[in-house]
């Protein structure tokens, strides 16, 4: 894999954090009412521009992995630190009317509930830090280890749910019951 120089990788942070703080900024999602109607069901403005922010960052990934800049290395699946996290996350983006990215766009804008938001979030982050080494064993409960979804799973991990419900019709590959015994 070629590499980038971290002046290079940071510039490049920096200026894609800029144009992303923008658009949302553009896009109405710098104001809490925009991210507490999307919770409640009244505005369909986050989902939009998520799912375009998400289409735009695959062809990036894609294209940057192409060029040698970038791997595909899927991360453990850790159930317990998904779930207890997403919790956690749900109940300061509902308590606050902000997201990190949302946050931090209105923060940049001078919107004061925008500053409290992000003095949470690091306040929270510090927290989390300073637990950690005491939390960790619970965190690590139940770790399935690297979970390749499009392309099976890991031979450790006996159920392949989400296996079945990710990958396409064509890339399931069924071995019936009494095939699978034969020597």
């Amino acid at each position: 894999m070629a590499q980038m120089n971290e002046s290079t990788r940071n510039a490049l942070g920096l200026a894609t954090g800029l144009v992303f703080g923008a658009l949302l900024q553009r896009g109405g999602l710098a104001d809490s009412r925009t991210i507490v109607g999307q919770l409640t069901g009244d505005d369909s403005r986050v989902a939009k521009t998520m799912g375009a922010a998400v289409a735009v960052g695959a062809l990036g990934h894609h294209w940057l992995k192409r060029r040698g800049l970038a791997t595909v290395e899927p991360k453990p699946m850790n159930p317990v630190g998904l779930v207890g996290g997403a919790a956690l996350f749900g109940a300061g983006m509902a308590l606050s009317g902000y997201c990190p990215g949302t946050a931090a766009a209105a923060a940049g804008s001078g919107r004061r509930e925008g500053v409290w938001a992000m003095a949470g979030m690091l306040a929270a982050a510090t927290l989390f830090v300073a637990t950690y080494p005491r939390l960790k064993k619970v965190l690590d409960a139940g770790n399935l280890g690297r979970v390749h979804l499009a392309g099976g799973t890991p031979a450790g991990v006996a159920a392949q749910p989400l296996d079945v419900a990710v990958r396409p019709r064509g890339a399931i590959h069924h071995v019936p019951p009494a095939a699978a015994h034969k020597p």
